[in-house]
């Protein structure tokens, strides 16, 4: 593990693009070092690599294998050190913002504009001393059960993150995803209530997977909803699986599933179109979506996709990280609520900060 973040460290001097993850409840990490500094990108799913895309456009830029030298390492013992004393002041104007911007959504829901829209927003922390190694490695021993990554491009900027939620895995014809709403804090237990809020904003999750992806496939199976832990913050998931149609592709199933209700809204273009004029900042790679494409596994003939929503993320910029938060907004949300909730979700970076 040693001589894998060596390497890391190596990449960084070079200024040259690199992505290292690993994913949940997984031992392993992998490292893709791109040999040049070139922005590549995908354009129809049948390249080999590792993509980030933003959540507005059609930009999918690739990290390819071909261009590139594989790194693999098994995880070694290490111990984090936090400081159990930083703390980080509320602001009240990133508070009003935000809460006024809440109760805009609620306002547009009970008109019926739309059933559930997502708003967000960044909060800006100084950072003079950071290191992404040590960063990193307290980021993979504190989320053993998300998708930690740091990816890197000199072009476009230094992104890092832990994600529970998976937007598709898929084997040849063979697809998985999930549907993934609802917010609360763990507190010893998954048995828990939800409210009648949580539930229906992930029905509406699991209902859009199902109605826009149903041209697509030929078979299709769901789970009932379950309780799912991530870091301190529970979540309700439904797992949803199937098979494409002879003439359907991963392509297609990716433009469908993204940006999904749960980052985004329903109906999807209403809740965007609301987001884009309202949200006053760009979200850039947030909310946007990362990932192996068509990796091939060494035991097996077959290539593999592996896709994960860009959740509970940060951009490294300047000396400054941008933690980026959001929340599902229905009719019946509480902005006050609401603003506790990005709060709690912020903590899943500057714990590791």
């Amino acid at each position: 593990m040693i001589d894998f973040f060596i390497k890391v460290k190596q990449q960084e001097s070079q200024n040259l693009p690199f992505v290292i993850y690993r994913k949940p409840n997984k031992t392993k990490l992998i490292g893709l070092f791109q040999k040049n500094d070139h922005l590549y990108f995908a354009e129809d799913f049948k390249e080999t690599g590792f993509v980030f895309a933003p959540f507005n456009g059609s930009q999918i830029i690739l990290i390819p294998k071909k261009e590139s030298i594989l790194w693999e390492s098994e995880l070694t013992a290490f111990k984090a050190d936090y400081d159990s004393e930083n703390k980080y002041p509320v602001n009240n104007q990133d508070k009003e913002r935000f809460e006024s911007l809440v109760q805009k959504g609620v306002d547009a829901t009970t008109r019926g504009v739309f059933k559930k829209v997502v708003l967000s927003r960044k909060e800006i922390i100084d950072l003079p001393n950071f290191d992404l190694v040590s960063v990193f490695k307290k980021l993979i021993y504190t989320y053993p059960d998300a998708f930690c990554y740091c990816w890197y491009h000199p072009k476009i900027g230094l992104w890092i993150g832990a994600t529970p939620e998976r937007l598709l895995k898929a084997s040849r014809k063979k697809f998985f995803t999930m549907a993934l709403a609802g917010t609360q804090n763990y507190e010893d237990t998954i048995d828990v209530v939800w409210e009648k809020k949580e539930m229906e904003e992930q029905q509406f999750v699991t209902d859009f997977i199902l109605d826009n992806i149903k041209l697509l496939t030929r078979e299709v199976a769901v789970s009932s909803p379950y309780t799912l832990k991530a870091g301190g913050i529970l979540h309700i998931k439904t797992d949803i699986e199937g098979k494409l149609n002879k003439d359907s592709n991963m392509k297609q199933v990716v433009s469908v599933l993204h940006p999904t209700p749960a980052v985004c809204g329903l109906p999807k273009e209403s809740a965007r179109n609301f987001i884009l004029e309202n949200e006053k900042y760009d979200r850039e790679y947030y909310t946007g979506f990362l990932g192996e494409i068509n990796k091939k596994e060494f035991s097996k003939d077959t290539s593999k996709t592996d896709l994960y929503v860009n959740l509970r993320c940060m951009q490294i910029t300047n000396k400054e990280a941008h933690l980026y938060v959001g929340c599902g907004i229905t009719k019946d949300s509480i902005p006050e609520n609401e603003w506790k909730e990005s709060v709690n979700k912020s903590m899943t970076m500057k714990r590791v900060l």
